[in-house]
């Protein structure tokens, strides 16, 4: 609760924590909006193989040319102004950055980024949490080896659910559920770049104009996302999977203590202590009241007559019995909150949530019925899902992360609704992620 105070300390001893930022897409920009206004932060160098695109985000967040024109990282900590170069190796190994930012979105790169950060140690806060579905236990292992901190993104909806996790925990709290909201429709899961737009409301005109990446997109509709961000906060915070995967159940914020309680107790949860998704339209395509699309919530426990008496007291809402409450945030704000990361590892040397466990899995799922030879497209496209699984299912089936299904040639059929598995599809072994994943399912098969 003194983060900001901490870093105008740092700021006057003219001491910044010197921020390297690797890729400058939608979430970057958005930080890029915000870093220049908190102090004791310096961004000393932007990573991106495409630096025309990475100056229009720079223009976009109202960055000058003048304020990007340092001629090396060096010089731009000497400075203050940002240097911005197409190679990430150079921004990781300089001497003048203490925390690397992941935000290409691409599974194998950022995991190469990150043990790198362990080769260099440099801090590094998990924009890409398609990195840490596919290994994100075992790196977080690695950067504790190597005396750095592997972070969440706070702002994204993992960091920020597991920041509220813990608040309940501390608190004294029984936590019962945790997530978030998003559209959904088990419709979904079958959509493709293709019909993304139709599903949205909107045209492809209007998408174009918009600039709106339909595979970008598509992730978030079929349910990849959610099962992506909800693998990150089960792994982080020990909360368990449902066996059947995540449900969607249409609910708003007044009904959360309702719904997402134990089935023994009238809600629609096998066990208590999870994480789940909540939809913002009901299955009949009726949008939900007071839905929590683009929120986060947690549902808590009431274990005595005192504490329920102390809900109705102080007007929290609760399920008809009293037992159980909610607390909800409405919004999420992506990029403009990442300064929370950056704040809790420069002022309290802590990550704003990370993977203790491998308790949740995000396996590529059909879409339709696949054919020996086809090409998978990964995340968002033509052919795969993300599902959620328990860890010890996903072990079990021998199921390919969805991270890791982007350019990949099956050879064997699956049926529409089926995992993909290691056995049926043409892997290449010499990939740095693949190794990393296949150690990391070693490790935890025989703990």
């Amino acid at each position: 609760m003194n983060m900001y105070a901490l870093l105008r300390e740092r700021a006057a001893k003219g001491n910044p924590i010197r921020v390297g930022l690797i890729g400058a897409g939608k979430f970057a920009t958005m930080f890029l909006a915000q870093v220049r206004k908190i102090p004791g932060v310096h961004l000393t160098g932007v990573a991106d193989i495409a630096r025309p695109r990475a100056i229009a985000s720079f223009k976009r967040a109202t960055w000058t040319e003048e304020e990007i024109s340092a001629p090396s990282i060096e010089d731009a900590a000497k400075s203050g102004k940002t240097c911005l170069i197409e190679d990430s190796a150079k921004l990781i190994a300089s001497p003048f950055v203490d925390v690397i930012i992941e935000a290409t979105g691409n599974p194998e790169i950022g995991i190469a980024h990150v043990l790198s950060c362990c080769e260099h140690k440099k801090h590094i806060i998990m924009v890409n949490v398609e990195a840490d579905a596919v290994a994100g236990p075992l790196l977080a292992r690695k950067a504790k080896e190597a005396g750095i901190i592997y972070s969440l993104a706070y702002g994204d909806q993992p960091a920020m659910i597991c920041d509220m996790v813990d608040w309940a925990r501390t608190a004294g709290f029984e936590v019962v559920a945790a997530g978030k909201g998003t559209k959904y429709l088990p419709a979904y899961h079958a959509s493709t770049p293709d019909t993304v737009w139709k599903y949205y409301g909107l045209t492809q005109e209007q998408a174009d104009r918009g600039g709106m990446n339909p595979k970008m997109f598509n992730s978030f509709l079929d349910g990849t996302k959610s099962a992506l961000e909800m693998a990150a906060v089960a792994n982080a915070t020990g909360l368990k999977v449902n066996p059947a995967g995540l449900q969607f159940p249409p609910c708003g914020a007044d009904d959360l203590p309702r719904i997402l309680k134990p089935v023994a107790d009238g809600g629609l949860l096998p066990f208590s202590g999870q994480v789940e998704v909540v939809s913002s339209v009901e299955r009949d395509g009726r949008p939900v009241y007071r839905d929590l699309r683009f929120g986060i919530y947690v549902v808590l426990k009431g274990d005595s007559e005192y504490m329920q008496n102390c809900y109705f007291e102080y007007g929290m809402m609760t399920d008809d019995s009293g037992v159980y409450t909610a607390l909800y945030r409405p919004y999420h704000m992506i990029g403009l909150e990442l300064g929370i990361s950056v704040a809790a590892i420069a002022t309290r040397g802590e990550a704003t949530g990370y993977p203790v466990d491998f308790t949740g899995d995000v396996v590529a799922t059909a879409k339709r019925d696949l054919a020996v030879g086809e090409m998978l497209d990964g995340e968002g496209g033509y052919c795969v899902y993300g599902k959620l699984m328990t860890a010890t299912d996903s072990l079990a089936c021998g199921g390919v992360p969805l991270g890791l299904c982007n350019n990949i040639k099956l050879t064997k059929p699956v049926k529409a609704g089926d995992p993909v598995k290691w056995t049926d599809v043409d892997m290449p072994t010499s990939s740095p992620a693949v190794t990393l994943r296949r150690e990391m399912e070693e490790l935890f098969k025989t703990k």
